[in-house]
């Protein structure tokens, strides 16, 4: 058997009960000709481009094992069928172990029950962890390097040379003092 992936794009317009219905009909067609691995509803989203005079569109990722003729007949369906207004099918893997598909799928769910298990016994100690990883990346943004870079952007805008009241000796006393704190700058 083969491993396919189909995106379908539907009619964002569409109920509730008629999108149920309409991904109802695809599960069985798959569960009767081959095995369903995932059904991913991804929701309503912005398409990049107008298809069917609609700017958006529902997504929904098939993952699934079985032969061509599977593929053939969704595909068909999809055709027939108008709430599908977009959809493409890829091979994920030519030669897809059924059998260790379902183990893994298997693993992948107890997994996820026993961390689900351990953090309802350890709530108290989850939320210790997370200001620790916080600190140290506010930490950085504080350093002292960075204050200077900070400060000659924030000068320029108290200084007396661009206040509408002053004459422009100050603002060439000014721009001499720059000039030294520069050249300074350069030679340390």
């Amino acid at each position: 058997m083969r491993r396919y992936e189909t995106i379908v794009i539907s009619d964002p317009d569409l109920s509730e009960e008629q999108r149920e219905d309409f991904f109802k009909k695809i599960r069985d067609l798959i569960d009767q000709q081959g095995f369903l691995v995932e059904f991913d509803e991804w929701g309503n989203r912005k398409l990049a481009y107008e298809i069917r005079k609609k700017l958006r569109g529902y997504y929904v990722r098939l993952d699934y094992c079985g032969n061509g003729e599977l593929v053939d007949e969704i595909e068909r369906q999809f055709r027939i069928d108008d709430r599908a207004m977009k959809y493409m099918t890829i091979v994920l893997d030519r030669d897809a172990d059924v059998e260790k598909i379902k183990k893994d799928l298997e693993e992948a769910a107890s997994a996820l029950e026993t961390p689900a298990e351990a953090s309802t016994s350890g709530e108290e100690k989850t939320p210790e962890k997370a200001p620790t990883e916080e600190a140290p990346v506010e930490a950085p943004a504080e350093t002292p390097a960075e204050t200077p870079a900070e400060t000659p952007a924030e000068t320029p805008a108290e200084t007396p040379a661009e206040t509408p009241g002053n004459s422009g000796s100050e603002s060439s006393e000014t721009e001499s003092e720059e000039s030294a704190e520069t050249k300074s700058g350069e030679e340390v």
